[in-house]
């Protein structure tokens, strides 16, 4: 085993991080939430990431976005992530597709992945992405944030919970999210522990929704 994942035993096993290296994942969206999922994945021992986003870095993302910096402004978020991680493990495979994931492609750009992890930051992208798990067959782990709030679930494929949750969204354009920087740290790490847990076979959040409330420190877990 390599000396890198030393710390990583007695979380889990040695067979398991040798299971790891065998896994690959797919992080749609590499901003505040895929940053992180991201670089937790490669640190963990991924042997494989895919990480997907069509759009580049700019000023209002280095608030909280933890692959932005003063000097990338401009640059493609999907390559960024890809450039970062090599210098972190370059152990882990990462191949970055610079699109927006829509109905169209979801299918195509999910395939052959053992867990696809949704950073998104739209609803009906969610929607299609869910869709998309459930044809191809591969769980799929949802996180989202709101200034103090976030939400993480495991959804199996085929258990539709974010279509409960979302089903009947109406999202009003004139309303700006406002995402502070700890928010989606806490969330990203929670969605790569719970990718974690699916790949190794471990009990997780499947079917259920954790929501968070970092301002009062209220946790509730709910099933669907």
């Amino acid at each position: 085993m390599d000396i890198r994942y030393t710390r990583n035993i007695g979380t889990i096993t040695e067979a398991e991080q040798q299971i790891l290296a065998g896994k690959a994942v797919c992080v749609i969206g590499c901003g505040g939430l895929g940053g992180g999922v991201i670089e937790n994945l490669t640190r963990m021992g991924i042997g494989r990431l895919t990480v997907v986003d069509g759009d580049v870095f700019d000023d209002t993302n280095l608030n909280r976005q933890v692959l932005s910096n003063q000097d990338n402004i401009g640059h493609s978020k999907a390559v960024e992530a890809k450039l970062q991680m090599k210098t972190i493990n370059d152990n882990v495979e990462v191949f970055s597709i610079q699109t927006r994931l829509d109905t169209e492609n979801a299918a195509d750009i999910i395939r052959g992945h053992d867990v696809v992890v949704d950073a998104l930051d739209s609803v009906p992208t969610r929607l299609a992405l869910e869709d998309a798990c459930a044809a191809e067959n591969i769980p799929l782990v949802h996180g989202a944030i709101d200034g103090w709030n976030g939400e993480v679930a495991v959804v199996m494929p085929g258990s539709q919970i974010l279509h409960e949750i979302y089903g009947s969204w109406e999202e009003d354009p004139t309303v700006k999210g406002s995402n502070p920087s700890f928010s989606p740290a806490v969330v990203s790490a929670i969605e790569a522990a719970e990718a974690i847990k699916v790949l190794l076979g471990r009990e997780c959040l499947a079917g259920k929704l954790l929501t968070i409330d970092l301002l009062n420190h209220e946790y509730e877990v709910i099933d669907f």
